[in-house]
């Protein structure tokens, strides 16, 4: 009788496909290692250039009135615009000073960049006294939790305390209408619970940008007359 063959194990072909998962294993953690330090670097320049913006943006308007010191984003900052003076803080009254970074929010992770979120800065921006604060923005917040959007409101109302406090909501710019009214609504909230004046925007009509995101000069002087007039109307102008 023949003896039968037992067949070995095919160790070769084996260790070669094992050989093949690590190699592939160590391609895909260097692509994404790279593509995080692309993204790093990439968020590094930004974040250099909007801090400069930012350095450069702290304005004040008339030379007499009220202080009136607004804290918020690239609205704000003006970014888009040939000339950063003409964004709508400069349609409101009295000294304006204005403290403005692009890209940040009421959330600490709105932005990418380190101390830019608006309770970050909030003591710096009063620091000289006000007779009124003015906090716009949210559109940077409509991809943040509810709750990082509460903490971050309430930290910043903690840093503001003593002048009038008015919120301006987001608008309802095209790139993030959806978000930008579920924050509209949960600021609307907050700002009642905290007895702040709330000012939504997000029910007007105004021209953007090709990005679907930034204001025209058009649209920024529309949005500051806007403002402007409901500061007035809630008797804090």
């Amino acid at each position: 009788m023949r003896a039968r063959r037992v067949a070995r194990p095919r160790l070769l072909d084996v260790s070669w496909r094992a050989r093949l998962a690590v190699v592939l294993l160590l391609l895909t953690i260097s692509a994404a290692f790279l593509t995080d330090l692309g993204q790093s670097r990439a968020d590094a320049v930004r974040c250099e250039r909007f801090t400069s913006q930012s350095e450069a943006r702290r304005v004040v308007g008339a030379p007499a009135g009220k202080r009136v010191v607004v804290i918020g984003d690239s609205w704000s900052a003006g970014l888009g615009l040939d000339d950063a003076g003409d964004a709508w803080t400069s349609r409101l009254s009295g000294q304006v000073h204005v403290d403005a970074f692009s890209g940040s929010g009421f959330s600490r992770s709105a932005s990418p960049c380190d101390g830019s979120w608006f309770a970050a800065r909030a003591a710096r921006a009063v620091a000289g006294g006000a007779d009124l604060v003015v906090i716009a923005g949210g559109l940077n917040d409509v991809d943040q939790t509810p709750e990082a959007v509460r903490a971050g409101f309430e930290r910043v109302m903690r840093s503001v305390q003593g002048p009038p406090v008015v919120v301006v909501g987001p608008a309802a710019a095209p790139a993030r209408e959806r978000g930008a009214r579920r924050v509209d609504a949960q600021l609307a909230l907050l700002a009642g619970r905290a007895g702040a004046a709330y000012v939504s925007t997000i029910g007007l009509d105004l021209p953007y940008l090709d990005d679907g995101l930034h204001l025209t000069p058009a649209g920024h002087r529309e949005l500051g007359d806007f403002v402007a007039e409901s500061l007035v109307d809630l008797g804090v102008a």
